[in-house]
């Protein structure tokens, strides 16, 4: 049985509890001591390639598996600010960054460790009071799972209720300023990542992300809007907030059971296929019935429940609002892909706000190819087959050769960044659980 998860998350069991570092200097020192110590690598390793002959190249320097490590190790005491960058920045930069720089990313999305036991009862006392222990009949203080802002811990209130207790990191929130201008620095003054890569529109919306995803009031209301928008539609649960023992930085949930979603690749097809059905239908809803998304695709925020078939969703700190201009463009966007339309896809690109720079006639038309493709289970006319279907290879393929054989880099508007990583991970699962589903079908009654 799978418990309750929360994003970027791991089994806290075998981590050992980690001193969180809490004041902005603190963290500062963090990076600084880093910085040293990368240097301090490089120096060694050059002296070392030196004596053996060799002509050191300082990129070949900085990225030892030494330095690697360092730098992942060092981040992920940061948690929220260097996850987010990180999360942003492989968005963005995708396969065109270094493989070393890919494989820290990799472990800050999923190495975090639990704060010592006397913090999180500090930030307990500071956020329900002294006598916080009466609102439980029992607590856990084994994090059921560390993540990049908080950790998730099991309790029973005080009328006998199964909760999921999310308590947020000491320092997060008042130093994410901070962390992000110093993790953007250090990423930048390395050079790991590619130059053309817009860090500052990437830093301004990793402070904002953070922000959002750090106010636990705002993502229980996110929870209580899914709640009331899925009241119809049975196939889903979304967990019930305690309003009486939440607060901007404690988040009281019910506890909600099931089993990872990626198990359900071990269920008949028609199970399968039903799945990624309902969840196809649900990103329909969000983006334009709701235009509420969240954004986050990780397959931990999914919980399938065997003996009801219901769906539970977990985790709303990445939930985006988004404006009904660009509800109205993606909906032209997709009605033109499955007319065939390509002046129908370019226009409804523009007006959501892809080609705001100029670009060359032949890029322009790249990028409207490359969309047509990703659109390719909502022109089929039928079930489209996830498994058997080479789409995602193709769709990388094509963004690799735009990027750099045509000399083209443009970072889309970051609503369109966050959209189309949702659906790109929505794929991935249909993929992983074979299915087969007729998303034509379930798009048609919005472009009737």
């Amino acid at each position: 049985m799978y418990l309750f998860q929360d994003k970027h998350v791991t089994n806290s069991e075998s981590k050992t509890e980690a001193k969180i570092p809490s004041t902005k200097l603190q963290r500062l020192g963090v990076i600084g001591s880093l910085v040293t110590r990368v240097a301090s690598n490089m120096v060694a390793e050059g002296a070392k390639q030196l004596a053996s002959g060799k002509k050191p190249n300082a990129r070949d320097l900085l990225l030892t598996p030494q330095n690697a490590a360092k730098v992942a190790e060092k981040l992920s005491h940061l948690r929220g600010a260097a996850m987010k960058v990180g999360q942003l920045v492989s968005m963005e930069a995708g396969d065109l960054l270094p493989k070393e720089l890919t494989e820290i990313l990799s472990i800050l999305r999923s190495d975090a460790s639990p704060m010592p036991a006397k913090d999180l009862a500090n930030i307990l006392e500071t956020e329900l009071g002294s006598q916080w222990q009466g609102n439980f009949i029992t607590f856990t203080f084994k994090p059921m799972a560390a993540a990049s802002i908080g950790q998730v811990h099991e309790a029973y209130s005080d009328d006998g209720d199964h909760l999921a207790i999310k308590v947020q990191y000491p320092g997060v929130k008042n130093s994410i300023e901070s962390d992000v201008d110093n993790v953007g620095t250090l990423l930048r003054v390395t050079g790991l990542v590619p130059d053309a890569v817009d860090y500052k529109s990437l830093l301004v919306e990793a402070k904002k992300q953070l922000l959002e995803e750090a106010d636990y009031i705002r993502e229980a209301e996110m929870i209580n809007q899914y709640r009331e928008k899925l009241a119809s539609l049975p196939q889903f649960v979304v967990p019930r907030v305690f309003d009486n023992i939440t607060t901007p930085n404690v988040l009281a949930m019910e506890y909600i059971e099931g089993d990872v979603i990626d198990s359900v690749v071990d269920q008949p097809q028609e199970v399968r296929d039903a799945v990624v059905t309902h969840l196809f239908e649900l990103l329909l809803k969000e983006i334009f019935s709701f235009r509420l998304v969240q954004t986050d695709p990780n397959f931990a925020n999914y919980l399938y429940q065997s003996h009801t078939g219901k769906i539970a969703l977990l985790d709303f700190g990445a939930t985006r609002v988004y404006p009904e201009k660009f509800s109205v463009g993606y909906l032209q966007l997709m009605a033109s892909a499955v007319a065939g339309n390509q002046q129908g896809i370019e226009k409804a690109l523009s007006d959501i706000g892809f080609f705001s720079t100029e670009i060359m006639p032949e890029q322009k038309r790249a990028v409207v190819e490359l969309v047509e493709m990703a659109m390719e289970p909502m022109k089929f006319s039928g079930a489209y087959d996830f498994a058997s279907s080479d789409l995602a290879l193709r769709i990388r393929e094509a963004g690799m050769a735009l990027s750099m054989e045509k000399g083209y880099w443009h970072t889309p508007p970051i609503d369109a960044m966050f959209l189309h990583r949702k659906i790109g991970g929505l794929y991935l699962l249909a993929v992983k659980l074979k299915a087969k589903v007729n998303v034509a079908k379930l798009l048609e009654p919005y472009i009737i």
